[in-house]
């Protein structure tokens, strides 16, 4: 995600666009739930081709390498452009970006076709790396757009619900995924990878209607006039340096947990389930994402307590609703769900809304709950590792906010590379299959524990960085 800039004039603004900001707004948060949905996906690729391709752990993990060192490598070539030439979204404008994001994006999922005809692994890595780099572009349009569209006091807000939005596509895609490529077009004679042609080339032709509705929509136009600055002088201040570090970290551990969960739960020693069944299990990992953001975007606005923790109740408990219908489970199954979203409620109230204070103690409660899931068995080290989605929810926010505080000219150059740290989500899965197949999945489960040390030393440490006045003071 990349931030706004702070200074952001309105060019050729007519009163019709200005009234026209929340369907504009509605327009573009359902892109959050598209590029969410299929990220998701990814980890339901991972156990299927895993088993097609009959690949070690480290292979598999190559699909997020794939798609997420196309973010690495798009947004390297953004920040690079940008420093020769200015700002591309300045030139193009947010509305083009999109555009072009949205068939970027169906190209990928268009290629799935002759990957799954050919019958090569490869191939797959490839669209993904394409759909990948569509994403990039996505991200970097479509954020800071809805960040602007109104008023900047409330741009946390708006961004917070695109968020969950994004989240909840996260939460259904392991459902109807699932379904489309375990069951539905498995049952239907498809091997080899082919049960997967289908879906994406629907999901690919959604994603050129996207843009042609995209192409014809009024939205307004905005232009940014902060300053450009060369080099690397972003990097001197601790925040941004080890804050980006953070969002590595960050990026890294979530995912790899998410790509692994499926496999982790079809352990003997955890449940023995099948793909199909332990899928169900997957939703509620990612929508306690959901949950959480929902929870943390009241939790850090400046509503009367008694207030804000009511509607905090009652947003878990219709989120868990939709969790628990969609997915279709039997409701003792998922009687522990409910502590954990209970223990995530605790964990807000002793965060007081203090970003710093919070990530480190969201950070503190996913290293237990790691060690947890590697050192026991059955349905505790399953539902221990789960409730690690629901801490994850306010990371990449509050890693943000803490990372670009105080870095005025060089917040444009701060986001950018921010945004190049999601590289971890590449990297930090792959290591871990390496070592998945070299001491086993459960023991593997380490690395992205040592992921969240560090995030947990970057929360509570974070405070040392901010003065009275919000100025960080540059490394010597």
């Amino acid at each position: 995600m990349v931030m706004p800039s702070n200074k952001l004039t309105y060019k050729k603004v007519t009163m019709e666009a200005k009234k026209n900001y929340t369907s504009s707004l509605i327009i573009l948060t359902t892109l959050f739930f598209m590029w969410g949905f299929l990220t998701c996906m990814n980890d339901i690729l991972i156990p299927y081709l895993k088993e097609i391709f009959v690949l070690k752990y480290w292979q598999a993990m190559l699909i997020q390498f794939c798609f997420f060192g196309a973010y690495f490598i798009g947004s390297l070539i953004y920040y690079l452009l940008s420093l020769r030439i200015g700002d591309p979204i300045n030139r193009i404008g947010y509305k083009n970006g999109i555009i072009i994001g949205l068939v970027i994006s169906g190209l990928g999922c268009l290629l799935f076709f002759p990957a799954a005809e050919f019958k090569m692994y490869g191939f797959f890595l490839g669209a993904l790396f394409i759909l990948g780099l569509g994403f990039t572009m996505l991200q970097i349009a479509a954020n800071p757009y809805v960040a602007i569209l109104g008023r900047p006091e409330t741009a946390s807000s708006r961004l917070n619900m695109s968020q969950a939005f994004n989240s909840l596509g996260t939460t259904i895609a392991p459902i109807l995924g699932g379904y489309l490529i375990y069951e539905y077009f498995f049952s239907h004679g498809s091997s080899g990878g082919e049960a997967v042609k289908i879906p994406y080339i629907i999901f690919g032709l959604i994603f050129f209607v996207g843009a042609v509705v995209f192409k014809f929509v009024k939205l307004p136009k905005f232009v940014n006039e902060d300053e450009v600055v060369k080099g690397t002088g972003a990097l001197k201040f601790k925040n941004l340096s080890y804050g980006t570090l953070a969002i590595f970290m960050y990026v890294g551990g979530e995912v790899a947990i998410g790509s692994f969960l499926i496999n982790f739960i079809g352990l003997e020693s955890i449940m023995g389930l099948e793909e199909a069944i332990a899928k169900n299990f997957l939703a509620y990992y990612w929508g306690g994402t959901m949950i959480g953001r929902f929870s943390g975007a009241l939790s850090l606005s400046a509503m009367e307590k008694t207030k804000k923790y009511a509607l905090m109740i009652v947003l878990s408990v219709l989120s868990f609703t939709l969790i628990f219908f969609i997915t279709g489970m039997e409701f003792q199954a998922v009687l522990p769900y409910i502590a954990i979203i209970g223990l995530n409620f605790v964990a807000f109230v002793i965060g007081k809304g203090i970003a710093g204070r919070t990530l480190g103690l969201f950070a503190s409660i996913s290293i237990f709950l790691i060690a947890l899931a590697i050192s026991s068995s059955g349905s505790l080290a399953m539902w221990a590792l789960i409730a690690v989605g629901i801490f994850n929810s306010i990371m990449w926010s509050n890693i943000f906010t803490i990372a670009i505080d105080g870095l005025g000219k060089y917040t444009s150059q701060g986001s950018s590379l921010l945004i190049m740290a999601i590289l971890g989500a590449a990297l930090v899965p792959l290591i871990q299959g390496i070592l998945a197949d070299i001491i086993g999945l459960q023991a593997s489960f380490i690395i992205p524990l040592l992921c969240y040390i560090y995030i947990m030393f970057y929360g509570f440490y974070s405070s040392k960085w901010k003065s009275k006045n919000k100025e960080i003071q540059p490394l010597k």
